[in-house]
């Protein structure tokens, strides 16, 4: 991606306010977990909810990792939202992989006029989802395949084991 597209994400990111979010409750490899107590976040920000592990919410429901609208982990920030704005689905041996509609993420815009800009995020999303879903148990994958992503677009499905990018 351009200097001058990571430059337009960032402005439309903090612009929007992270709606991502709200009632988000990202699933969390045991991997991801370690880094993220490494860094310092407290083992009370996690819990085992709904039938997998994950970050809790603020008593205003946004992910318990934002404090004035952004993201104190970004670098380290778990799989499914270095993902974003794709999300997905395991079925059998394939990942499903959607890519949210505008009216979830205002990215979305820039990625659709920006077809280097959309290769790389959708490289990096899958990267990090088969990462995540390899180092999950399967009752896990089950608990997150039932999570209704409304305004999702189909965008590719690719093998379980997909190759390293």
């Amino acid at each position: 991606m351009t200097e001058d597209w990571l430059l337009r994400a960032e402005a439309i990111c903090m612009a929007c306010g992270g709606h991502c979010c709200d009632e988000a409750h990202p699933p969390v490899s045991q991997e991801r977990y370690r880094a993220l107590i490494a860094a310092g976040i407290p083992a009370a920000s996690f819990e085992r909810k709904e039938g997998y592990f994950r970050l809790r919410t603020h008593k205003d429901n946004t992910c318990i990792l934002m404090v004035d609208h952004k993201c104190t982990c970004h670098a380290i920030k778990p799989e499914t939202c270095r993902a974003g704005p794709f999300t997905f689905d395991v079925v059998n041996d394939t990942i499903r992989i959607f890519l949210k509609q505008a009216s979830i993420c205002p990215i979305v815009p820039l990625l659709k006029e920006q077809p280097a800009a959309y290769h790389q995020q959708y490289e990096r999303a899958a990267e990090n989802i088969v990462r995540l879903v390899s180092g999950l148990p399967k009752e896990e994958i089950e608990a997150i395949n039932r999570i209704e992503e409304p305004e999702t677009d189909l965008v590719a499905v690719i093998p379980r084991e997909h190759p390293p990018v």
